[in-house]
């Protein structure tokens, strides 16, 4: 992994990307006065924003932050139908729907900033869909620009009645989203309530569907994943047997599944967050590393067979 950078605290900053019309906006963290070894794509789970990976709660905790600090430039994007888009997009969209706009606004991204080796993906929740959706989309395009996906508090059998999920018109348990109040500061509480949006009504009525959909879309992914289940994960199961099956669902993929100690679903606004994200960083300098063992070698210059 490389060296923590003794500069200054990275800025993060919001800036709007263009999906062909559609407006997204999203929070950037840049390596300082560095090109980036790739780009973090961060992708926040249902009733969030992108403001969940720059937890403020302690130092520390801040994915952004912490990505820059690293080396890599981070991009936490306002999925379709939350933060500028959401007044254009107020029903949200379906993931078939969602995949296409967010690749085409990561291309416009690409055209203005330097995303050295490529886009990694990480995701909570409701973002891991989009993630998996995404990657299953990509094609000859955009397909080489990505490297991987770290996916967090997603499995694809849920562990509580669909009636339960949080919609439009339900917040669902609250007590779902954390887990238990001691894996959190106390000031998460207090600041994730400036991170909580409406989940789109798209969205919610998709959810359901999940358990369905989910093998069609890991069958089409190609590049490696790995899936983080909190200890405390309340949303979906993760036991041996749901694990085995959600990882038979990927064809040609490399896929691992870890679990996150001292966490709920939140993993981001918690205790664990710094763990976590240490963990994606040296999971996507584990994709690096295999893309260049992968590599044909070169004769040096003047060499003979």
């Amino acid at each position: 992994m490389p060296r923590m950078s003794s500069h200054a605290t990275p800025t993060i900053r919001p800036i709007t990307l263009d999906a062909d019309g559609v407006t997204l906006s999203a929070l950037l963290a840049e390596p300082a006065g560095a090109v980036p070894r790739a780009v973090i794509v961060a992708l926040h789970g249902g009733g969030m924003r992108a403001g969940y990976f720059d937890s403020r709660a302690r130092p520390g905790l801040s994915l952004l932050r912490l990505g820059a600090q690293l080396g890599y430039t981070v991009l936490a994007v306002d999925r379709p139908g939350y933060g500028r888009s959401a007044a254009r997009l107020p029903r949200g969209l379906a993931l078939e729907e969602a995949a296409p706009v967010l690749w085409t606004a990561l291309a416009d991204f690409a055209a203005r900033h330097h995303t050295g080796e490529g886009l990694f993906l990480v995701a909570h929740s409701n973002g891991g869909k989009l993630a998996l959706a995404a990657a299953a989309d990509d094609d000859e395009e955009y397909g080489d620009m990505l490297i991987g996906l770290d996916i967090s508090g997603l499995g694809h059998r849920l562990a509580v009645a669909p009636h339960q999920l949080p919609g439009p018109d339900r917040r669902g348990d609250w007590r779902k989203h954390w887990g238990a109040l001691r894996l959190y500061p106390p000031d998460a509480f207090r600041l994730g309530q400036t991170l909580i949006s409406p989940v789109p009504e798209t969205e919610a009525d998709q959810g359901p569907s999940w358990p369905e959909l989910y093998p069609r879309l890991a069958a089409r992914v190609r590049v490696p994943v790995r899936f983080t289940f909190a200890v405390q994960e309340q949303w979906w199961r993760c036991d041996d047997a749901a694990v085995a099956e959600l990882t038979r669902a990927f064809v040609t993929a490399p896929v691992r599944v870890d679990h996150q100690p001292d966490a709920g679903h939140n993993i981001s606004l918690g205790w664990a967050a710094r763990a976590y994200h240490l963990r994606v960083c040296a999971f996507l300098e584990e994709c690096l590393l295999a893309r260049v063992a992968a590599r044909p070698l070169r004769s040096p210059v003047g060499a003979t067979a």
